[in-house]
């Protein structure tokens, strides 16, 4: 728990001797990330940086969902040659046709759809002919 603030002491002096006496117990190198650079101070003030590290560490997408499908689109046609068999690359693609055609159902707001299914036959046979190239 907590230690109150005793009486009579100003705040400043009670936070500094609570600092003082944590150094000098060494709670400080517990820490993760103890002697190291704190992460982004070269970049320089930002006003936003906090809503930009969360969207960053929670993955949330500000993209319209067409947008946001683009780019999943070309995520995962970039990670198929990562894969080994030919049945792990028809249901990556048989999962991407099935979100492109609910994305081109239901999106109402932001720009259009540009994509249409994915033509699985072609891709798993580029992805074979790049397999077998030297």
């Amino acid at each position: 728990m907590t230690e109150q603030k005793p009486p009579g002491i100003a705040w400043d002096a009670w936070i500094e001797q609570q600092i003082r006496e944590a150094d000098e117990q060494e709670a400080f190198e517990k820490l993760p990330g103890f002697g190291r650079p704190l992460p982004g101070l070269e970049a320089g003030y930002d006003p936003d940086w906090w809503v930009k590290q969360f969207v960053q560490r929670e993955g949330v997408s500000v993209l319209p969902p067409a947008l946001e499908l683009l780019r999943k689109v070309e995520r995962v046609l970039a990670d198929l040659s990562r894969l080994r068999t030919e049945a792990q690359v028809r249901e990556q693609l048989v999962a991407l046709n099935a979100e492109i055609a609910k994305v081109n159902a239901r999106t109402l707001e932001g720009p259009a759809t540009r994509l249409g299914v994915l033509d699985v036959d072609s891709i798993i046979k580029e992805w074979k002919a790049r397999r077998l190239a030297p």
